[in-house]
């Protein structure tokens, strides 16, 4: 059975989804630019007409306004800075599916698809743009200069580690003999960075304070890397009619995933020949190769030891949320969200 999102998620919605469409301007000039933006966003389908589509889980958003009432803040002024979370994390999406080239996301084509390579680029460009334009209205919410600022400076710096987690990523597409620490550090980057800057802008934009935010940034730091860990269960043992990808996607695509790093430093014999067949091949590994590689995963336990390891980050997540001397209901919710994303099936 499903577990149910946790409440937070709906709270936010209709205040979250005015602030993001309030940040995405209405140029007449160059309406296809921006609708190209709210196509990805899921407000448009793909002849640009309003029609309700999938927009994601908005984790992150959702993660900071949390955040902000864990300080003992409104969480309506943390908004823009929800929003800018959420466009960040989408300009990251929009280049992801052109590197990977990826014809479909949330089962509708890819901007680049629909309008080409070069518009994709330059989509997700605006976008990362928008962001700093976000955070920019902090001040007409009465946020001080320094606060502000500060928000803006770790955004850049944020940007910067999920770039260089991305870089690391491709990397690994041309290597077989990719080690644990070397995953984590593109992990770090890639996804455990901005669930880190998410959780503590919240708490900063609450509290006003970086010292006092700094429990939240690691709580969102270690919910990150589990939750990677979680989408590298998904991605190899998740039930299709959840994810919507088959099962062993990320085999037959030679993803270095941890439960596959993992497993070749425990298998022998013809068990580590067919992980290398996963690890050395080129293009889309066949069904056999696929079935070949689940079996030895299973014969080095390679699931339980990642799951071993998500349940390891998401304690540690929970261990700092009891570090805060606040206690109030986002707190309960901070955790109660935790646990929802690891626990998740798709």
């Amino acid at each position: 059975m499903a577990r149910l999102a946790p409440p937070a998620f709906a709270r936010f919605a209709n205040d979250l989804d005015a602030d993001l469409r309030a940040a995405l301007p209405l140029d007449e000039r160059l309406p296809g630019l921006y609708d190209m933006l709210r196509y990805h966003l899921g407000w448009l389908d793909e002849h640009l007409v309003p029609t309700p589509g999938p927009t994601g889980k908005r984790l992150r958003p959702v993660l900071c306004l949390l955040a902000a009432e864990a300080m003992g803040g409104d969480y309506r002024r943390a908004l823009p800075g929800a929003s800018a979370v959420e466009i960040v994390h989408n300009f990251s999406l929009v280049h992801d599916d052109i590197e990977d080239n990826s014809p479909e996301r949330r089962h509708r084509p890819t901007v680049w698809r629909l309008w080409g390579v070069p518009q994709g680029v330059n989509a997700g460009d605006v976008l990362f743009a928008l962001a700093f334009e976000c955070l920019g209205r902090l001040r007409d919410l009465g946020h001080p200069p320094d606060v502000v600022l500060t928000s803006l400076r770790l955004l850049s710096l944020t940007c910067r580690r999920l770039c260089e987690g991305q870089y690391l990523d491709i990397s690994f597409e041309s290597r077989s003999d990719v080690s644990e620490e070397e995953y984590y550090e593109m992990v770090a980057g890639k996804t455990g960075a901005l669930l880190a800057y998410s959780a503590q802008l919240g708490a900063l934009l609450g509290s006003g304070s970086l010292q006092t935010a700094e429990p939240l940034r690691r709580f969102g730091f270690e919910l990150g890397l589990a939750f990677q860990i979680q989408d590298d269960i998904l991605g190899i043992w998740g039930d299709e009619s959840r994810t919507g990808k088959p099962r062993g996607d990320d085999l037959r695509q030679r993803k270095k995933t941890l439960p596959l790093i993992y497993a070749l430093t425990k298998a022998k014999g013809h068990f580590l020949t067919a992980l290398k067949t996963i690890v050395e091949g080129r293009g889309l590994a066949s069904p056999q190769q696929v079935a070949d590689a689940e079996e030895a995963l299973e014969a080095a336990g390679a699931r339980e030891y990642a799951e071993q390891r998500a349940s390891e980050h998401l304690g540690k997540a929970i261990d700092e949320l009891q570090t805060l001397t606040s206690a109030n209901a986002a707190i309960g919710e901070l955790r109660s969200l935790a646990e929802y994303l690891i626990g998740r099936e798709a």
